[in-house]
């Protein structure tokens, strides 16, 4: 069965994930140690025993996602089902970063340090309460472009992520997308909602955070993945190292196109998305894509036992 390794970003986090991985497999706790020696702090005690409020700050939450994937992922390794029972790798915005370090494009460390210095610069490029994302359910992408559209009236609102077929968020000026939460639902949306976020991602706001990320991927290594990895921004397969460090500064600012990508890798011939780290958001999307495609998440060991014994 071709096979792809997707990974979550944020929103999925929770206390205590990845612990019992920790636990049960020494591989999974290194990936932990790993991240608590490249950031020199004790993060995995947050993630385990720590305040979700803290947990959910932007700079905590993408390295936290990322240690929780990548420990994940090296206990299916430890079972036998490592990166050569995959044709490619993607992740939803952060978790690209997830999926570079399973292909062995960018080390741990290195993703670690890149996440956190990504959260906080797109934290610091627009001040809180100036930018904010909202859900538009029930309408597709080209519905909620003509939305932005509409409501922008001269500041940034954009459809910022290309979930699935119904679900795609917008991102901007809090007051645009203010209006487009009301002008969705004028225009049929089931439901229109303000994300509890921090800042506006994925939009032209980010651009300050796109200059401090291209700066930081310019001093690290970046390996040509295992297998290729399916990015965000243009969704379909790449393999070139500087391609993957261009495209990840792109991803700063640009959509994250998840619904594309996952029809891409389907057409490809992908028959399974294993989805890798906390929560299952992916795996919902991924059935709302494409039913034909099965899907399962390694969330903890009964779960990697269970992919392991498949």
């Amino acid at each position: 069965m071709k096979r792809a390794f997707v990974f979550p970003g944020q929103g999925a986090q929770v206390i205590g994930m990845g612990k019992d991985l920790a636990e049960a497999y020494p591989a999974a706790a290194a990936v932990f140690e790993e991240v608590d020696a490249a950031l020199g702090e004790k993060l995995s005690a947050l993630i385990w025993d720590g305040d979700i409020a803290d947990l959910t700050l932007t700079a905590n939450a993408q390295p936290a996602l990322m240690a929780t994937s990548l420990a994940a992922f090296r206990a299916m390794e430890a079972e036998g089902f490592g990166i050569d029972k995959a044709a490619f790798v993607a992740g939803h915005s952060l978790g690209e970063y997830s999926a570079l370090a399973a292909a062995g494009a960018l080390s741990v460390s290195d993703a670690a340090r890149l996440l956190r210095l990504r959260g906080r610069a797109m934290q610091e490029a627009v001040p809180v309460g100036v930018g904010a994302m909202a859900a538009l359910l029930g309408l597709d992408l080209a519905g909620a472009e003509a939305v932005a559209a509409e409501a922008a009236q001269g500041e940034v609102c954009e459809a910022a992520n290309d979930n699935d077929p119904a679900q795609v968020v917008v991102s901007g000026n809090k007051a645009a997308v203010e209006r487009a939460v009301e002008i969705a639902k004028a225009k049929g949306a089931k439901r229109a909602l303000l994300l509890p976020v921090s800042a506006p991602f994925h939009c032209a706001l980010m651009a300050p955070a796109a200059e401090a990320m291209r700066a930081a991927l310019g001093d690290v290594e970046i390996r040509a993945p295992a297998v290729p990895v399916v990015a965000n921004v243009v969704a379909e397969a790449v393999s070139d190292p500087d391609e993957i460090r261009r495209l990840l500064v792109e991803q700063v600012t640009g959509r994250v196109r998840w619904r594309e990508s996952v029809l891409w890798m389907a057409g490809q011939g992908v028959q399974e998305m294993v989805e890798i780290g906390a929560g299952k958001a992916l795996s919902g999307m991924i059935r709302r894509i494409d039913r034909s495609v099965a899907v399962s998440a390694v969330n903890g060991p009964a779960d990697v036992a269970a992919l392991a014994s498949a």
